[in-house]
């Protein structure tokens, strides 16, 4: 039997020629060397072993962006262990659906929240809770050099999951996307191949979070295929990034990041002579911040387009022309169409739905076969929920969405969610949630509300409440108010109609 398991591609005896080259370097922290990869992730996933993780169980994860915790999603590999990350902005109310649905073995949280999670814990059956901080502190990691490394990479069929990576869902109903050993594979050596990557050469910026699919699997994964050292910042600052940029070649990021670099005078080619490649995804790149950062650095952002359910579909080439406005060509070994509501492909150049497959897209969502079976056509094209145009080239642009997804500063956020809590509130009669432009994080949530006249309520009225039951990122940035909200003669709410209403609420695009 061939192991399929993603350790061995990433990891394994690899890195013989850069052993003594750093592959994680950490403001303020000693680097983590490659030489001392392979031996650290065994001894953390010693640890996991001793608390009964066993192949396909499920390791929940919810801590700050650390080298630690890279090492526990290699471990979680090694022993074939399912990696099942969260946001930490996610609250504790959030957390609970997770755990009820996922059913872990083990929770990894950060230490502040271990009280709060620790009964919540015992009444979803985890097993085992351990915490790890952003310095490396917490219990999990404690006396780990003690322990006897588990060498032992645990074999793997190539359809075995690897990840569940949660993915808001229209209705409200978080969706958990199973992700296998093959489709991270083989996403990751496209991307390796397809971005030209300099092996043992490139140096990679990475300020991105590392509980999604942009900065755990396609950032991450190019630098262990390439043998290249990561500068690994805890989140993207301006002022660091600027600083790091001479010393990287590669750089990827969401428009949030390029938009605050243009607000940088000491943005120059001169600042960006060594770099080669900046990426950028997870939310629509501007055509105005696309020509901008051209002028001011020397580069075109190259921009692709992908989704949690199956890593990176499409990218600008890395020769050649990159559209502002594009999200570039399928990538190889992926087919990608454009159909109409019923599955039918429809001629180029006309708008229509992108579906795809290929050996990057998922198993379908855990513990929901029907939904899972919804998702995909005959022949096995998966359904994206994004309205495309592809131009007689095979060119992609997204020109909008089939559902009511909001992109803000590359987060997803489905509007069913909020707009539950929001009519939980004393005094609403109804709310819409809609995403409307905003020059640095692409869109911003808006929420638009109707009062049933039982009490006084304003903005703080709406946004207060939602402390400590929606994540940060996912509560309003503004608030209105109406009589009523449009609807059809069908009685659906209009949101096309709010959006461009609302359109210029944080200046026009």
């Amino acid at each position: 039997m061939t192991n399929h398991n993603l350790y061995l591609r990433l990891v394994g005896d690899r890195f013989e020629k850069t052993a003594s080259q750093p592959f994680l370097i950490i403001p303020g922290r000693r680097p983590l060397l490659f030489s001392e990869l392979d031996r650290m992730t065994g001894c953390v996933a010693a640890r996991l072993l001793e608390l009964n993780v066993e192949p396909g169980d499920r390791v929940m994860v919810q801590v700050a962006k650390s080298p630690e915790s890279v090492l526990v999603y290699l471990a979680c590999l090694r022993i074939g262990a399912i990696y099942t990350p969260l946001n930490p902005a996610y609250t504790t109310a959030e957390v609970s659906y997770f755990m009820t649905d996922s059913k872990p073995q083990l929770l990894i949280c950060q230490p502040i929240e271990r009280e709060s999670l620790f009964d919540l814990s015992l009444a979803c059956k985890v097993p085992h809770i351990r915490t790890l901080g952003s310095d490396g502190d917490g219990d999990l990691m404690h006396g780990l050099e003690s322990l006897t490394p588990e060498m032992t990479v645990v074999e793997r069929e190539a359809d075995d999951l690897a990840a569940i990576l949660y993915t808001s869902g229209t209705t409200g109903r978080s969706k958990g996307a199973m992700l296998t050993h093959h489709n991270l594979a083989s996403n990751a050596e496209v991307l390796h191949s397809y971005w030209h990557w300099q092996d043992q050469h490139d140096v990679l910026l990475h300020a991105l979070p590392v509980f999604h699919v942009h900065g755990l699997f396609v950032a991450l994964h190019c630098a262990l295929l390439g043998c290249s050292t990561v500068y690994f910042l805890s989140r993207f600052d301006t002022g660091q990034v600027i600083d790091r940029l001479p010393d990287c070649t590669v750089m990827m990021g969401v428009p949030t990041f390029y938009t605050r670099l243009l607000s940088d005078a000491r943005l120059t080619p001169e600042l960006c002579s060594k770099m080669r490649l900046f990426i950028s995804g997870s939310a629509p790149l501007l055509a105005e911040t696309h020509r901008e950062f051209e002028q001011r650095s020397g580069f075109q952002i190259l921009e692709r387009y992908g989704m949690t359910e199956a890593g990176m579909i499409t990218s600008n080439p890395y020769h050649g022309d990159r559209l502002a406005g594009t999200v570039g060509y399928a990538l190889p070994g992926v087919s990608v169409r454009i159909a109409d509501n019923n599955g039918n492909e429809l001629p180029r150049g006309e708008i229509g739905v992108l579906e795809l497959k290929g050996p990057n897209v998922f198993k379908g969502y855990w513990q929901m076969p029907e939904k899972s079976a919804a998702e995909f056509r005959q022949g096995g094209w998966f359904i994206s929920g994004d309205n495309a145009i592809m131009d007689q080239t095979g060119r992609i642009s997204i020109v909008g969405r089939a559902k009511d997804l909001i992109i803000s500063g590359g987060y997803n956020i489905y509007p069913k969610e909020i707009e539950a809590v929001i009519d939980t509130i004393p005094g609403v009669a109804e709310s819409a949630v809609v995403g409307v432009p905003h020059a640095d994080f692409g869109e911003a949530v808006a929420a638009i509300v109707v009062k049933d006249g039982s009490r006084q309520l304003g903005e703080q009225e709406i946004i207060e409440p939602l402390q400590g039951r929606l994540a940060r990122f996912k509560q309003p940035k503004r608030v209105f108010f109406v009589d009523e909200l449009p609807r059809n003669s069908m009685g659906k709410v209009q949101k096309a109609e709010l959006r461009d209403t609302y359109k210029e609420s944080f200046g026009s695009k």
